[in-house]
């Protein structure tokens, strides 16, 4: 049993699935202090991705958004893509160690995720992993970061 005086007001900010104003409202009904935004910034002028990876997300639709085990055993979203069916075929062989992970072994591990995210920040979508959120598929243009912030406050 806690006494009234001892309880303290603890900020929750929600983070995932968060992609428009109706989002944002949702979640501040249900409670929340805010909200944390990440994937819609990134079909943004602003952001410093490659081209060619905001255009994934661009010609994604629902059902190519999927969940995805990392070498380093965390599961993550990803935009299915040629690189993601090479996994599926089998091991994609470590040609270079980074040696980013010390418990990565780079004769075993079923692909080199430094080398997959490499190959995003560069624009290479067939060779790289394509992290996104489960709103991705809603990405349909590119945006500046004012008109994204306009219709998350719902000025438009």
């Amino acid at each position: 049993h806690i006494h009234h005086k001892y309880k303290k007001e603890i900020p929750v900010i929600v983070a995932g699935g968060i992609y428009d104003h109706k989002d944002v409202i949702n979640q501040l009904e249900l409670g929340a202090a805010g909200v944390q935004v990440a994937t819609r910034f990134v079909t943004t002028e602003e952001c410093d991705a490659d081209p060619a990876y905001k255009q994934a997300y661009i010609n994604a639709k629902e059902e190519d958004i999927v969940i995805v085990k990392s070498p380093v055993g965390m599961p993550g979203r990803a935009i299915k893509n040629r690189f993601l069916e090479r996994v599926q075929e089998g091991r994609i062989p470590v040609t270079q160690c980074f040696r980013c992970l010390t418990h990565c072994n780079p004769a075993e591990t079923p692909y080199c995720i430094t080398r997959a995210l490499i190959n995003a920040a560069e624009g290479n979508v067939d060779g790289a992993l394509l992290f996104c959120g489960s709103n991705a598929y809603r990405s349909t243009k590119i945006e500046t970061v004012p008109e994204v912030m306009k219709e998350l406050c719902g000025e438009v």
